[in-house]
C-alpha cells in the first residue's frame, strides 16, 4: 500500500488523506518493505546522468586504476554511510528531513535551508531532464533536435526546448503521485536498465575488438589526468552526500521498516554508479577511437547509446532520467513544501517541476556535473552532521535535543552560523585555489558537527530535563512491528494472488525479456548476430518486459 492511499484508510475525513505525514511520524502501517527500496536505489542511481558522468571520467583523464579501483572503494563508503547513518536516524524519527530541521533549526531558518535544497534538487533533476533529451534526438530527422556538447551551456534551439518541457512534465507528473508510485517506476525499470548499459559495454568492446577493459581505460600517453584516485573516491563517495550525509533520504527511508534497509543503496551505488560509469565510458572510447571525436568535447549520450544498441537504448537514457528525476522532484517538492506555509504537496511538487524543467533547458548542469554534484553536496551535507549530533551524541555532551521545538525558537543562529562558516570556506577554497569540489563535503560536515556542539553548549545551561532530552528518542527506538495487510499486496496496484497463471506467465515473459536484453549484446560479442539483429530483439524485449514487468515485480 502507497503512503498515500495508507493515510486515505486512516482518515479519509480530513485534509491529512492527501498528504504523506510531513509534519508527524510515519506510521506502522504504512512502512514498506525491503523490495521497495532496493527498486527505488536501483532505479534511483541507474540513471540518465551515469551516461553523462563516465564519458566525463573520460573527458578529464581518470585511468583505469581510478575507475575500476577507486570506484569500488568510494562507492562502498558511500554504501556504509547510507546504512549506518542516513537509515538508522530515518527509522528512528520517522521524520522529513526537513520537518526534523525545523525542529532544531527553528521554522524561518530552515525556510532558508529549504529554499538552497530544493533548488540545488531541482538543478539536480534538470541536469537528468538534459541527458533524457538527448534521447529525442536520434527519433528524428538528422539535425531536427541540435544536441549539446561537453561545452554547451545555453539551449541548442526551440525544438531542444519543446524536448525537455515535454519529458519534464512527464516525470513530474509521476513524482506527483508520491512515493508509493515512484517506488514502483524504479522497481519495474531497474533489472532492465542496469542490462542495457551492459549491453552497450558488450556491443562496444565488440566493436573494439577487445575484451581488455583495465587497457581501453587507460588513457593514451600524454593525456592531461584533471582527476586523480583519491578524487573518484571522493567523487563516488560524495556525489550523493546530500542524500546520505545530508539526510536527503531520511524522507524516504522514514518509511522503511529496519535500518537494513539502507543496504539497498548499494543495488544504486555498484550495479548503477559502479558499473554503469564504466560501460558509459567505454561508449565514448569508442566514439573517440573509431570517429575521432575529442574527448574534451564529448558526444551527447543519445547519439552514442543509439549508434550501440538502437531505439532500445534511446528508451533507456529516457527511462534512466525519469527515475532519476522522480524522486529528486518528490524531494524537492517536500523542501518547497517545508518552506511556503500552507502549500499543498502536489502544489510544491508541481512548483519543483516547473524549475526543474526551466534548469533542464539549460545543458550547463548537466555538463558539468563532476562539479556540480560536489558543490551541491558541499552546501548541504553540513546540515545533516547536526542531525547526526542531535541524535546520536546531545544526551552525551548535554546537549538539548531538539531546540527549536522546545524553546519556541524560529531562529537557530547556532545551526546559522555552524552551517554558513564552514561551507563559506569551501566556496572560497573552490573558487580561489581550485580545490575539487568533491573534496569538500567531507571536512565541511565534520566541521558543521563539531561548531554545533561548541556553540549549543553555551546553552547547556538552560537545557531542560533529561526527561526532555529523551523525547523522541525514548518513541524512536521502539521496534518497528510489521503490520498485518489484506486485500492488497502492498504496491497500491490489484493484488493478483488469485490469478496465479497470470502471474506465472508475466514472470516467464518477463525473464525472456531480460534474456533477449542482454543475450543478444554478448552473442554480438562472440560475433555470432549480427548488430542490426541485436537492436530488434533488444527493442522486441523492451516492450515485453514493461508488459509483463507490474504483473509479477512486487512490491512490499
Amino acid at each position: 500500500m502507497s503512503a498515500t492511499a495508507a493515510l486515505d484508510d486512516i482518515d479519509t475525513s480530513t485534509s491529512r488523506a492527501a498528504s504523506e505525514y510531513e509534519r508527524e511520524r510515519v506510521p506502522d502501517s504504512a512502512l514498506k518493505g525491503p523490495s521497495a527500496f532496493w527498486g527505488m536505489y536501483a532505479g534511483e542511481h541507474t540513471a540518465g546522468t551515469e551516461f553523462m558522468i563516465g564519458p566525463l571520467f573520460v573527458a578529464w583523464g581518470a585511468d583505469a586504476m581510478s575507475l575500476i579501483v577507486g570506484l569500488l572503494l568510494g562507492n562502498l563508503l558511500a554504501v556504509l554511510t547510507w546504512r549506518y547513518l542516513t537509515a538508522t536516524i530515518a527509522c528512528s524519527e520517522r521524520l522529513t528531513l526537513y520537518y526534523k530541521m525545523e525542529k532544531i533549526a527553528g521554522r524561518r531558518l530552515v525556510t532558508l535551508y529549504n529554499l538552497a535544497n530544493g533548488l540545488l534538487f531541482c538543478f539536480l533533476a534538470g541536469s537528468m531532464i538534459t541527458v533524457s533529451a538527448t534521447a529525442v534526438g536520434p527519433f528524428f530527422p538528422p539535425g531536427t533536435i541540435a544536441m549539446p556538447t561537453f561545452a554547451s551551456t545555453m539551449p541548442t534551439g526551440a525544438a531542444w526546448i519543446a524536448s525537455c518541457v515535454v519529458i519534464g512534465a512527464a516525470m513530474t507528473l509521476v513524482a506527483l503521485k508520491g512515493y508509493g508510485v515512484v517506488a514502483q517506476v524504479g522497481h519495474f525499470a531497474a533489472p532492465w536498465m542496469f542490462l542495457v548499459f551492459v549491453a552497450c559495454a558488450l556491443v562496444t568492446l565488440g566493436r573494439l575488438g577487445t575484451t581488455d577493459i583495465w587497457a581501453l581505460l587507460t588513457p593514451p600517453a600524454g593525456t592531461e589526468q584533471k582527476i586523480s584516485f583519491l578524487g573518484v573516491v571522493c567523487f563516488s563517495w560524495f556525489c550523493n552526500a546530500a542524500m546520505h550525509i545530508g539526510m536527503a533520504d531520511l524522507s524516504v527511508l522514514r518509511f522503511a521498516k529496519k535500518p537494513s534497509a539502507g543496504w539497498a543503496s548499494a543495488a544504486g551505488m555498484f550495479l548503477g554508479h559502479y558499473v554503469a560509469w564504466i560501460c558509459a565510458a567505454l561508449l565514448l572510447i569508442y566514439w573517440v577511437r573509431q570517429h575521432g571525436v575529442d574527448p574534451t568535447v564529448g558526444k551527447d549520450p543519445g547519439t552514442m547509446v543509439n549508434d550501440a544498441v538502437g531505439w532500445a537504448g534511446l528508451i533507456c537514457v529516457i527511462i534512466a532520467g525519469w527515475t532519476t528525476a522522480n524522486p529528486t522532484i518528490y524531494r524537492a517538492g517536500l523542501a518547497f513544501q517545508g518552506m511556503i506555509p500552507g502549500i499543498s504537496r502536489p502544489g510544491a511538487t508541481l512548483l519543483a517541476g516547473g524549475l526543474c524543467i526551466a534548469a533542464g533547458i539549460f545543458p550547463a548542469f548537466a555538463m558539468n556535473l563532476l562539479s556540480f554534484v560536489g558543490l551541491y553536496g558541499t552546501v548541504l551535507a553540513p546540515i545533516g552532521a547536526i542531525i547526526v549530533v542531535d541524535h546520536f551524541f546531545a544526551d552525551r555532551l548535554g546537549i538539548e535535543r531538539d531546540p527549536a521545538e522546545h524553546h519556541g525558537l524560529t531562529f537557530n543562529w547556532s545551526v546559522l552560523v555552524a552551517w554558513l562558516v564552514p561551507v563559506g570556506i569551501a566556496m572560497y577554497l573552490y573558487r580561489a585555489h581550485d580545490v575539487f569540489a568533491s573534496y569538500l563535503p567531507l571536512p565541511c560536515a565534520v566541521a558543521c558537527g563539531l561548531l554545533y556542539i561548541l556553540l549549543s553548549r553555551r546553552r547547556s545551561a538552560h537545557a531542560e530535563s533529561p526527561g526532555f532530552r529523551r523525547g523522541l528518542r525514548g518513541e524512536t527506538h521502539k521496534a518497528c512491528p510489521q503490520q498485518a495487510r489484506s486485500g492488497s499486496d502492498g504496491t497500491g496496484m490489484a493484488n493478483t494472488s488469485s490469478a496465479p497463471t497470470m502471474k506465472t506467465l508475466a514472470c516467464v515473459f518477463g525473464l525472456a525479456a531480460l534474456a533477449g536484453t542482454i543475450v543478444p549484446p554478448a552473442l554480438f560479442l562472440a560475433k555470432a548476430l549480427p548488430l542490426e539483429a541485436v537492436k530488434s530483439i533488444m527493442l522486441v524485449s523492451t516492450v515485453v518486459w514493461f508488459a509483463a514487468a507490474p504483473f509479477w515485480m512486487k512490491v512490499e
